[in-house]
């Protein structure tokens, strides 16, 4: 433990596990701990029997649910976009080598009472059930424009600059009603509430583009995919991966302190009497209360279930998403449905969370909407938990905090926050122009 580290990570959470691998991969001399004698932290993958201990104390799970060892519920389930930014950023520390993926069957919006698939390309638009005939080839016209859009073929614009138009005005331009610009800004371009209206359009077109490049890699019924026996798979990848690179990971390691010089910057950390010296410190906000504060919470229900959600075709892996302005809301609902088909369940059994940014203290009733689409589950858990970002200035400290997970069931914001403190430790930008191709290993 007495050694001197670059960079000292405690906790092995999703963001502090791809942190670590980065980092690695620069060829700093990391150490990673983490107080729990088992890997993810709050996104860590719980077999049925953990399960129950987590969220009903003694009682032993039921048997007709099956074996324990069949289940990984991942606590934060996130699907990935295959063409997202967490996917290069997999590929780009060859971390894809450890892992498998598989597409995702369903990508569904809730609109008007009903679940719908979402159509990404002009032809779906013709024949989603969504639109009225009119809306649907004003619909088509847009899609189209955004399909053929380049940012750098002026040509493309169409007299447009949408680096100052916003995505309000260019809606507009193509008359498009309330409910298509609900569905267009929260299901395909994924923003989680409305302020997207009023910023410049480029960022949303740029979304809709890498939905429909994402939904046409795999040729599946969604742009997601996500690995075999869940994310729980991540962190172990990761922790071998930074052996590789001469990394070292520690479980188990209580109290994990950090300790500060008289400057106030962070110079290492102590645990069990041995402190390991380091230039900074990466965590997730539970190892540094003081330097945080709650900005939220996130209300989650966790079902196990018989069927697939119904109206999604069947679909044995689904993201449904609820615009809030469809349910009276704030924020976004989600929907996330997994089974065996992705090894996170026995053969005939589905895993299902609805989760959504709180806005009351009782999650039975403001999850319902969501909770009502499942149809009928054998078990249900309610669970809620606090938001968190850092609120220190990592250049006078050199701690380096993520922010807590939010309810989104797909990984886009999560990766920005990643990206951000990369560029925060390192003070460069990380190049994602890889060769997509290297993470398609279970395509089927």
């Amino acid at each position: 433990m007495d050694e001197e580290y670059d960079v000292i990570v405690l906790g092995t959470g999703l963001k502090e596990c791809i942190l670590s691998g980065l980092l690695s991969v620069d060829g700093l001399k990391v150490l990673h701990m983490d107080r729990n004698d088992y890997y993810g932290g709050e996104s860590t993958s719980l077999n049925l029997t953990q399960l129950w201990k987590r969220f009903r104390g003694n009682e032993t799970p039921p048997a007709h649910l099956g074996s324990s060892k069949d289940y990984n519920v991942d606590m934060i389930p996130k699907f990935m976009m295959a063409n997202g930014t967490l996917v290069r950023v997999l590929i780009h520390t060859d971390v894809t080598k450890y892992l498998y993926f598989k597409a995702v069957d369903g990508s569904y919006v809730y609109n008007k009472g009903k679940v719908h698939k979402v159509p990404a390309t002009d032809m779906e638009a013709l024949k989603s059930p969504l639109m009225g005939l009119f809306e649907k080839r004003r619909a088509r016209k847009f899609f189209i424009y955004v399909q053929d859009y380049n940012e750098n073929d002026p040509k493309t614009h169409e007299g447009m600059d949408l680096t100052r138009v916003t995505t309000k005005e260019l809606i507009a331009k193509y008359g498009l009603d309330d409910n298509t610009v609900d569905f267009i800004g929260h299901a395909l371009a994924l923003h989680r509430d409305d302020r997207y209206l009023n910023e410049p359009a480029l960022e949303t077109v740029k979304k809709m583009k890498l939905y429909a490049e994402s939904l046409a890699r795999f040729q599946g019924g969604s742009p997601y995919i996500y690995p075999l026996y869940g994310l729980g798979e991540l962190p172990q990848a990761f922790a071998r991966l930074s052996a590789v690179y001469g990394g070292t990971y520690m479980l188990n390691k209580p109290e994990c302190k950090v300790e500060f010089d008289e400057e106030g910057k962070a110079c290492g950390v102590t645990s069990e009497g041995e402190t390991a010296k380091c230039k900074k410190v990466v965590c997730d906000p539970s190892y540094l209360s003081s330097k945080v504060r709650k900005v939220g919470k996130v209300a989650r229900a966790i079902c196990i279930m018989s069927h697939p959600i119904p109206n999604t075709s069947d679909s044995q892996s689904v993201q449904v998403i609820l615009p809030q302005k469809q349910l009276g809301r704030r924020s976004d609902m989600y929907l996330f449905c997994c089974s065996y088909s992705h090894n996170v369940a026995p053969k005939g059994k589905f895993i299902a969370f609805v989760s959504t940014e709180a806005e009351t203290d009782q999650p039975e009733i403001e999850l319902k909407p969501g909770i009502d689409l499942l149809g009928p589950v054998d078990e249900i858990f309610f669970d809620v938990y606090d938001r968190y970002e850092p609120v220190n200035e990592p250049s006078l400290d050199n701690c380096f905090i993520s922010t807590s997970y939010d309810a989104t069931t797909h990984f886009e914001s999560t990766v920005m926050d990643v990206l951000n403190m990369y560029t925060m430790i390192t003070g460069k930008v990380l190049d994602l122009s890889v060769d997509l191709s290297a993470a398609s290993a279970a395509e089927e």
